[in-house]
């Protein structure tokens, strides 16, 4: 059966998240660094190790890695959305999160100083704030697609944290027919549940779509448990195990219009 519909992720498949958090912690610790004599990226280093280390440690966790929110979305997120009771507990935490995890990079380079600890700590979600970056060929693909496919939108994450990246990058929007939020939804990605509501949102069938993603774990082992295509954006080259086998592998959006045509 032909191709409908295709199901794109967001972040680091349409969005370069990774290259907005990048940007937004060499900021911060350039003016932690010299506020505290320290070297930039060794406290880069340190705080992405604490702040991976202390989110681990809440009762959200399981939740957000469920639901897919990853320590660095909440140095920044409000989480303010979203009706499951764990939004409540993570919109709480956020605050104390984000303070600590700076500090206690500070810390862990010798420099005690829980001043400079909060000034970080509100400079990365401000610095972030202002750094959407789209991939360059993302609205070039876009364009040759939505005339002949249904365009879906399907990400993990929170609903307000979510919105907010595409509300950043407001004229991604309306390219797609149906925009679906794990947050909002309750479970995230690999989760079959997760991938026929979003199904049901374009009225297809598994076999009508493709899902296009960057994460094997969640966007091709989460089309593969419905059996759905999948197109798997491999960027960095990176080496894969037998464990998860997308259907196809690509190097850049830019090859997946030849490659739709000959599904």
């Amino acid at each position: 059966m032909s191709v409908k519909a295709v199901l794109f992720d967001l972040d680091d498949t349409l969005l370069w998240d990774e290259r907005s958090v990048s940007e937004a912690f060499k900021d911060t610790c350039r003016l932690g660094a010299e506020a505290a004599g320290l070297d930039a990226d060794s406290l880069e280093e340190t705080v992405r190790r604490e702040a991976r280390s202390l989110y681990e440690t809440y009762d959200t966790f399981a939740f957000t890695k469920m639901i897919g929110i990853n320590p660095f979305e909440a140095l920044w997120g409000h989480f303010r959305q979203g009706e499951h009771p764990m939004f409540r507990k993570l919109e709480a935490l956020a605050p104390e999160y984000r303070l600590n995890a700076w500090t206690r990079g500070l810390a862990a380079l010798g420099v005690d100083d829980p001043e400079l600890g909060k000034k970080l700590a509100e400079w990365f979600p401000a610095q972030r704030r202002k750094l959407p970056y789209v991939y360059e060929e993302t609205f070039a693909v876009l364009d040759e697609l939505r005339d002949t496919y249904k365009l879906l939108l399907l990400t993990n994450g929170s609903p307000d944290l979510q919105q907010e990246k595409l509300d950043g990058m407001p004229t991604l929007i309306p390219y797609f027919d149906s925009i679906v939020i794990s947050g909002n939804f309750g479970e995230g990605k690999p989760s079959p549940k997760l991938f026929a509501y979003a199904m049901e949102q374009i009225g297809i069938t598994a076999d009508e779509g493709v899902m296009v993603g960057d994460k094997l774990t969640t966007d091709i082992l989460g089309a593969n448990r419905v059996d759905m295509k999948s197109v798997w954006i491999n960027r960095h080259g990176i080496e894969r195990s037998d464990e998860i086998i997308p259907t196809y592998e690509i190097k850049s959006l830019n090859e997946l219009t030849d490659l739709l045509k000959k599904i």
